[in-house]
């Protein structure tokens, strides 16, 4: 495996696969990788003929107070993990590198950042799309793969490819979860015992709200009431929202009547948790 932290660098290796006509496939990571990150590496493995992933923490998707100068980092063992699962590059760049003396440019989805996690984190759903198209542009990948986790950065980046031509393929790999169906998450380390053991309430309250319109209940605010009342049973946890939605368009849905998203975002202690299922009729 061959780690490049330069950005020219890595454009001249992509390049070069390119001329030789290589299929490469991205896998974009902040790291403190865990067996999410190595569900995306295999699909990417499977489908491609070199696998790339990124590891950078960029400061432009944290705002003010968040996480980002305690935000796990363990390069040494994100390295070990790619190394055994095949990757062909890890691209390590620092901050300097990615956002350079003068950079000033920002990307913005505008309608589908303005909900949910766009609102509750002003300015970063402009940082992921930013870096995004930073990376797809640097690395020219035919595929680049997310986790359906994070629903709604999905759809973004997809609105963003689309938008921009930027030729990648969009695939977004399930959620993986631990054994009593918490997401996985490179935050979920945060997590006291106490707060773990609480933490899986949040997908408990997803599947009561799929239960309940799976039996017939059609209006966003009875299951929006029917995940609330499983997240009230849990003092600890913090609601910052949960919605039914257009899968397509992140909007609200006053009635289900085809595929909806549930979409859930709470807070246990300083600890944010987000999930989401989506609930096909």
């Amino acid at each position: 495996m061959r780690i490049i932290r330069s950005v020219p660098a890595m454009a001249a290796w992509s390049g070069a696969l390119h001329r030789e006509g290589v299929a490469i496939g991205l896998v974009p990571t902040m790291g403190a990788l865990h067996a999410g990150h190595r569900a995306l590496i295999r699909r990417a493995r499977l489908s491609c003929d070199a696998v790339v992933v990124s590891l950078f923490v960029n400061p432009r998707q944290f705002g003010s107070g968040e996480d980002f100068f305690r935000y796990p980092r363990q390069a040494r063992a994100d390295a070990a993990l790619c190394r055994t699962e095949g990757v062909d590059v890890l691209f390590m760049p620092s901050r300097e590198a990615m956002y350079q003396r003068g950079f000033q440019t920002s990307v913005a989805v505008r309608n589908l950042a303005r909900r949910w996690e766009g609102e509750r984190r002003p300015g970063h759903f402009d940082g992921v799309a930013t870096v995004v198209t930073k990376l797809l542009s640097l690395v020219r990948p035919g595929t680049a793969f997310f986790g359906q986790k994070d629903f709604q950065q999905s759809v973004l980046v997809r609105r963003l490819v689309e938008d921009l031509n930027l030729g990648a393929d969009i695939v977004v790999c399930p959620t993986v979860r631990d054994h009593d169906g918490l997401a996985l998450s490179s935050r979920n380390q945060y997590l006291t015992p106490p707060q773990r053991r609480a933490a899986p309430v949040l997908y408990e309250a997803l599947q009561a709200g799929r239960t309940a319109i799976l039996r017939g209940i059609r209006f966003g605010l009875e299951v929006t009431g029917a995940m609330r009342k499983v997240i009230a049973t849990e003092p600890r946890m913090r609601v910052d929202y949960l919605a039914v939605c257009n899968p397509e368009t992140l909007e609200p849905l006053a009635r289900v009547t085809k595929t909806a998203v549930l979409l859930g975002a709470a807070r246990l202690g300083r600890v944010r948790l987000i999930d989401n299922l989506v609930v096909k009729m």
